[in-house]
């Protein structure tokens, strides 16, 4: 081969490479509200141009799937054509050679099965489901539906209180999200295409810290209509705020001394200041909300009770009870709970940890929290056991890092067996079996032991973070339905079978994140009010800035700083910092606008009121 046409070659598979990347990009970006059959008549057509044109199978087999599916989106195909895309994969699947044959058949199967429901719309209805759904990637990611182009706009004019008004329209608690949200809005960011998402829960944070104190909207006229709402959490709170805004009298139940759940019982004041999360409280409640607090119900008082004195009921409890592993010497001297530690700590009382080597069991969030707090509270060592590799733990990446920064060790791939004590019952050690990884089950690998010898890992405390279950004990004798352990109501809140009652957060989904509990507030807070004879509208007011016709140029994404480690492991203050005003500006000027262009506008860019 001649040295010129190695260049040639060396320079088109170089093309071929970027094209490969600008493809993932698009994949990253991809948006809900795509067609699922164009997108997999598209997934399909690249897997067919990779194919080596060996086997029957791959060269012919995926050209006449292309084909079936193309007579979907084109109008031509009967009710029998699904039969025969779904025979035809099946055929690939069983007898292609490699991976990209049978791969690619598997993918069309399981979308015959996962959304044949759109295939017959195409077929009878010549229409796709997913079309009507809304386009704009952040807005449709959010569970609460908060219009982030708008409020990112109102961020680049410098119009923070409006901004923060818009945002409570939809999230009463702007100031605990911009904290601590999982900001799941930017897993699809279409700036994904270009660059790097949106800093959108930054650019949240910068507006909550200068915004000042924004007055809350004017409640809507008196309607003489009574609501109990059970757990003073991020689902209860935000219902109670709704319901308060159009007219209703609220009532919140809470059993602990403080309000807030586990944004003040499961998140610790290094992430979520305990004194910004009151002053939030303390705002949602001027609304007129009256607090009944170290109330039980199902003890100190029933749900049934409740419905004689309300005319109807929000249940809200969170995920407050610890897991067991169930494992030996799970009862020693020293073995803990996390969410009692936790507890503990949001109501101001600090475990001591001084001079203990402490490990913990889990790789949630909870667990990381857990061990960073062991940290600040003196213990020698503080590290995390996970049976599981660390790229599959739970827990946000940017809290695993936090973690390892502050000098937290990671045991991955251990199964905790046995805890070792002494004489007087202490612990000692914890005997762990080294994993292995093995076959993918729900997008993660099962882990199965491995042919090693147990490993002892000696510590001075165990502190048990596997998971958080609902205490609804109480509730199902009082009548209210309960379905493996969790409360059975339906996705609009309401409790099957009991009209005026209704559930909605953990203890209907298990645990969640804190944009989810908050969505299912509103969620609640709508259909009590539709229940109770009313159909009042929440709105904003606010006017959002018409989009910038400049040129969107590649640019960087600015990320939250920190303070130094060597600071900031020696107290419980504020980890991260706020952006600056240029980084605040700059970033906000990276959106690209999606609620007016990409279809924004033609599919329902903005919902002005729910």
């Amino acid at each position: 081969m001649s040295r010129l046409s190695i260049i040639t070659q060396d320079k088109a598979q170089a093309t071929v490479e970027d094209m490969y990347k600008d493809l993932e990009k698009r994949i990253t970006a991809s948006p809900p509200g795509l067609c699922p059959i164009d997108l997999s008549a598209s997934f399909l057509k690249m897997a067919h141009a990779q194919t080596c044109g060996k086997c029957v199978p791959c060269r012919i087999g995926l050209g006449q799937l292309i084909n079936l599916m193309e007579d979907v989106m084109d109008g031509k195909a009967t009710l029998k054509t699904i039969d025969l895309i779904e025979k035809t994969a099946r055929s690939i699947y069983n007898s292609a050679d490699c991976a990209i044959g049978y791969e690619a058949a598997h993918m069309v199967m399981r979308g015959v099965e996962g959304f044949r429901d759109d295939y017959l719309e195409h077929i009878l209805r010549d229409r796709c489901n997913f079309s009507l759904y809304q386009s704009v990637p952040c807005v449709s990611l959010c569970p609460a539906g908060v219009d982030v182009p708008g409020y990112i706009a109102l961020i680049n004019q410098e119009k923070y209180d409006d901004a923060i008004r818009l945002i409570r329209k939809d999230n009463p608690m702007p100031l605990t999200c911009a904290y601590v949200c999982e900001h799941p809005c930017e897993t699809r960011c279409r700036r994904n295409m270009m660059d790097d998402s949106i800093n959108i829960r930054g650019l949240k944070r910068y507006a909550v810290d200068n915004a000042g104190d924004v007055p809350l909207p004017e409640p809507a006229e008196k309607t003489g209509k009574r609501v109990a709402i059970v757990g003073g959490g991020p689902s209860g709170l935000s219902a109670a705020y709704f319901l308060s805004v159009m007219g209703h009298q609220v009532d919140v139940y809470e059993s602990r001394n403080h309000l807030g759940g586990m944004l003040r019982y499961g998140i610790p004041n290094y992430r979520l200041p305990r004194d910004l999360l009151q002053h939030e409280i303390d705002q949602m409640l001027s609304l007129g909300v009256k607090v009944h607090m170290g109330v039980t119900v199902g003890k100190d008082i029933s749900v049934a009770e409740l419905k004689e004195r309300f005319d109807s009921v929000y249940i809200a409890i969170g995920a407050h009870i610890d897991k067991k592993i169930g494992m030996e010497g799970e009862d020693a001297k020293g073995v803990y709970s996390a969410v009692d530690v936790l507890r503990d700590i949001g109501d101001g009382i600090y475990p001591d940890f001084e001079g203990k080597r402490v490990l913990v069991l889990g790789g949630g969030n909870v667990a990381i929290d857990v061990a960073r707090s062991a940290v600040r509270l003196g213990s020698t060592e503080s590290n995390i056991i996970y049976r599981r590799r660390k790229a599959d733990m739970p827990a946000m990446k940017e809290e695993i890092d936090d973690a390892i920064a502050e000098g937290c060790s990671i045991y991955e791939l251990c199964s905790p067996k046995t805890i070792e004590t002494d004489d007087e019952g202490n612990v000692t050690a914890l005997w762990a079996q080294p994993q292995i990884v093995g076959k993918m089950s729900d997008g993660r690998p099962k882990t199965a032991d491995a042919k090693e010898n147990p490993v002892r890992i000696p510590c001075d405390m165990i502190v048990i973070a596997i998971g958080q279950g609902i205490e609804t004990r109480d509730f199902e004798k009082d009548g209210i339905p309960v379905r493996k352990g969790l409360i059975d109501a339906w996705s609009t809140a309401d409790v099957k079978d009991i009209p005026g009652v209704f559930a909605g957060g953990d203890c209907i989904s298990g645990p969640a994140t804190v944009i989810q509990a908050i969505a299912a507030g509103k969620v609640a807070a709508a259909n009590i009010d539709n229940y109770l004879g009313f159909h009042h509208e929440i709105e904003s007011g606010v006017h959002i800035p018409e989009p910038s016709l400049s040129d969107r140029i590649p640019c960087g994404r600015v990320n939250m700083t920190e303070r130094l480690v060597s600071e900031r492991v020696e107290d419980f203050e504020l980890v991260e910092k706020s952006m600056t005003y240029q980084e605040a500006m700059q970033e906000s000027s990276r959106c690209l606008r999606c609620d007016h262009f990409g279809f924004g506008v033609f599919k329902g860019g903005r919902t002005e009121k729910w």
